[in-house]
């Protein structure tokens, strides 16, 4: 499909391929087709005048938008690997996945870089954070530079001798690593192939079954694609929750994909939605589906997906709610997908296999079937029914935090044991608790002050609250019991507010 998409941006170079917002919500178009080829075929040329070959890794930290895209159509052309960098995972977990990745090259736009520097006290307060990207290889600045940034990349740059469209290797290439979950010191990150990922936005496209002639509002590399691919111009959702209401009711889009931290705060702003509605990377009720029917849309669609494997199940509101009102137990999010196979293992853990899933974890032997992580049953209608995740991964406002990531880093001296709970938040969101446990004779005070750089480095999974409790323990081991653990601080920071 990515090979598709080039041919598709020259047919029609005239027309809008990225549409933003203005504070009114009129739609401006940031880039055409024609620009944003023109821009890839620049990033590969200067990417290959580098000596960039296929195979290759290119760490990847640019803003999601044209650029991004075009970075990405780049890379695809030449067989390229991509490893996507998250400044919301903090530093010593970026420098940590670099050093696996181990880039030839790092691409960051002049964001990027200023959060690694002098904006980082800034960038802190939203909870982003890098390490100095020199330290890791050569980087390069993609779109404006400001002072202080890497060199630009050579949009000037020859040519002649560049691969053409279409000529990349084969589908058993690696395509894109996304670092998902592992620790500090061995992170673990999925490797999509070059067939798993056109697999995933062949199945997205069928879902979406995307039409030129009408906008689509959505942000993620899994919508822009197959849209730009179909002719549809995609929206970019603006950031501002009551913009992206103006912004909803002046583009109509016949499809949106939102998460659900973005459908509330929407709703919330009195967006009325138009078309189909998508919204997945948490889960999302029956209720908040109802609620964006009434607020117009013709469907509200849950999307079940993973990293490992996109998209896996959908579920439409209706569906959802008849389950629901049947007095079912579960969350139900559908009937698996053309291509998916679903199966619970012995223990209930969801399995799940298919052409989009994953080639494999990173410095690991391929694997079939994923594992979810997440307790599953089918129904007497083949559709995956969840009861609850058996990892201990915590979700908020739709982004996975993986606890081993971050607790070493709280055992500063004067704790004796610290562990990271998701906690009850409402509509199926959670509150992230770090829970310390001082040692015997610890001061407090002083401890909690201790705490303070650990946890300003912890970008994205800086908790919500921090207590100091004895945590429970629990099994032969005597390891700390994390349901009884969250119980524990849901209450006390019950009886505090």
């Amino acid at each position: 499909m990515l090979d598709h998409l080039d041919h598709a941006l020259r047919t029609r170079p005239e027309q809008p391929a990225v549409l933003t917002a203005t504070r009114s919500g009129a739609p401006r178009v940031r880039a055409t087709r024609g620009e944003l080829a023109e821009l890839a075929d620049a990033f590969a040329a200067a990417l290959h005048a580098r000596g960039l070959r296929a195979g290759d890794t290119v760490g990847v930290a640019v803003r999601p938008g044209p650029r991004a895209l075009a970075v990405l159509l780049a890379l695809w052309r030449l067989g390229l690997r991509g490893a996507v960098l998250d400044p919301g995972a903090g530093p010593d977990v970026l420098r940590a996945r670099l050093a696996l990745a181990r880039p030839s090259l790092v691409l960051a736009d002049a964001a990027a870089q200023a959060v690694a520097g002098w904006a980082r006290p800034l960038a802190r307060r939203a909870r982003l954070a890098l390490p100095d990207l020199a330290e890791l290889g050569p980087v390069a600045t993609v779109g404006p530079r400001l002072p202080g940034c890497a060199p630009a990349l050579d949009l000037g740059a020859p040519r002649r001798g560049v691969p053409a469209p279409g000529d990349g290797p084969d589908g058993d290439a690696d395509a894109v690593i996304v670092f998902t979950s592992g620790t500090t010191s061995l992170p673990r990150a999925v490797v999509h192939t070059r067939a798993s990922l056109a697999a995933g936005m062949a199945t997205v496209s069928a879902l979406f079954d995307a039409r030129g002639d009408r906008p689509v509002l959505g942000g993620t590399f899994f919508v822009l694609v197959p849209s730009l691919a179909r002719g549809a111009a995609v929206a970019l959702p603006a950031g501002n929750s009551r913009v992206l209401a103006r912004q909803l009711d002046r583009l109509r889009p016949e499809d949106t994909y939102l998460t659900p931290p973005r459908l509330r705060d929407a709703l919330g702003a009195g967006a009325r939605f138009h078309g189909r509605v998508w919204t997945g990377s948490a889960p999302a009720g029956a209720g908040l589906l109802e609620r964006v029917r009434a607020a117009g849309a013709a469907e509200a669609w849950g999307v079940y997906a993973l990293t490992e494997l996109f998209p896996a199940a959908a579920v439409e509101a209706r569906e959802k709610s008849a389950f629901a009102a049947a007095g079912e137990s579960g969350d139900l999010v559908g009937a698996p997908l053309p291509g998916v196979l679903a199966e619970p293992d012995g223990n209930g853990q969801l399995l799940l296999a298919g052409p989009a899933a994953r080639h494999r974890y990173l410095g690991e032997e391929p694997d079939p079937w994923v594992r979810t992580g997440d307790r599953a049953r089918l129904d007497g209608a083949g559709r995956i029914v969840l009861e609850g995740r058996s990892k201990d991964m915590v979700l908020r406002r739709a982004e996975n935090i993986y606890p081993g990531l971050y607790e070493p880093a709280l055992h500063v001296p004067g704790v004796e044991l610290a562990v990271l709970v998701g906690i009850p938040a409402g509509d199926g969101d959670e509150r992230l608790v770090a829970v310390v446990q001082p040692r015997r004779g610890a001061d407090e005070r002083a401890l909690r002050a201790a705490l303070s750089e650990p946890v300003r480095r912890m970008g994205a999974a800086r908790p919500d609250a921090l207590l100091l409790a004895r945590i429970p323990l629990s099994g032969r081991s005597r390891k700390p019991d994390r349901a009884a653990t969250a119980a524990l601080a849901a209450r006390r920071l019950g009886r505090a507010r």
